[in-house]
């Protein structure tokens, strides 16, 4: 008897846990934890407007973008032509410490026409983001790529410039998108990007979508109220730039 009633306060104990840790939210809730409030990622410079590149050393270079050259979908290397002397300069990455370069209208174009071809996308995306006419900033960043690689500095594209003060987020150039469903028209579901590169503190990681549970208490875990309005159990990845938007406002107060 004694282990029956062990075993079924043991039970409930578990039961009462698991339900701490889920949460209901309303339809409304939902629609506004899916809105993506990531810039896009781009990789294609406009050669019409003038970038700056700051160098390590604190040398900043401005001029008409002409090149980037990319390994892997990593950046190695900048050309650009100086807008007051005309000279053409090139740049390795490992030299800049940051840089702004404007998107091409055609990969803005492209951008637009793939998102508007997924219903999905239709109130939960930011077209707009995909239409600005504000620079791309990238980052130099020391990161293992995958979380498999040595680590190695990288210039890379800060997709949430509005809210990085604590957890800083990075297109992950090489990520993919889950996979929808398509009759002959607007495909159903999909387009949730599956991975990106994230800091917060010192560390720096490739956060994929199958480990999102497993660094949540990382990323999220020292804000008490956060966690309690958002455990992990009742969240999903295709909320994650909510998340880090809602936890850094909760953050700061």
């Amino acid at each position: 008897m004694k282990i029956k009633a062990l075993l079924l306060a043991l039970s409930l104990t578990s039961a009462f846990s698991f339900a701490q840790d889920k949460v209901k939210y309303s339809k409304e809730n939902i629609k506004k934890m899916e809105t993506y409030l990531f810039n896009e990622g781009f990789s294609g410079p406009s050669t019409k407007k003038i970038s700056t590149i700051i160098l390590k050393d604190g040398t900043t270079h401005k001029g008409f973008c002409s090149d980037i050259e990319t390994k892997k979908g990593q950046i190695y290397e900048i050309a650009i032509k100086d807008s007051a002397t005309k000279k053409q300069m090139k740049f390795a990455a490992e030299n800049v410490g940051e840089m702004y370069i404007f998107p091409s209208n055609f990969e803005k174009a492209l951008k637009v026409r793939k998102y508007m071809g997924n219903i999905r996308n239709f109130g939960t995306k930011k077209l707009n983001k995909n239409t600005t006419n504000e620079h791309i900033h990238f980052v130099n960043q020391t990161v293992s790529l995958k979380n498999k690689k040595d680590d190695k500095e990288f210039l890379m594209q800060l997709i949430n410039p509005e809210f990085s003060e604590l957890i800083s987020v990075y297109h992950d150039p090489r990520a993919k998108e889950t996979g929808g469903v398509s009759f002959g028209g607007p495909q159903l579901g999909g387009g949730v990007i599956k991975s990106y590169y994230v800091k917060k503190g010192d560390k720096v990681m490739w956060l994929h979508k199958d480990d999102f549970e497993d660094n949540y208490d990382f990323l999220f875990g020292d804000n008490a109220e956060f966690m309690k309005k958002y455990p992990k159990k009742s969240v999903e990845w295709d909320y994650f730039s909510f998340l880090v938007n809602e936890y850094t406002e909760m953050t700061k107060g």
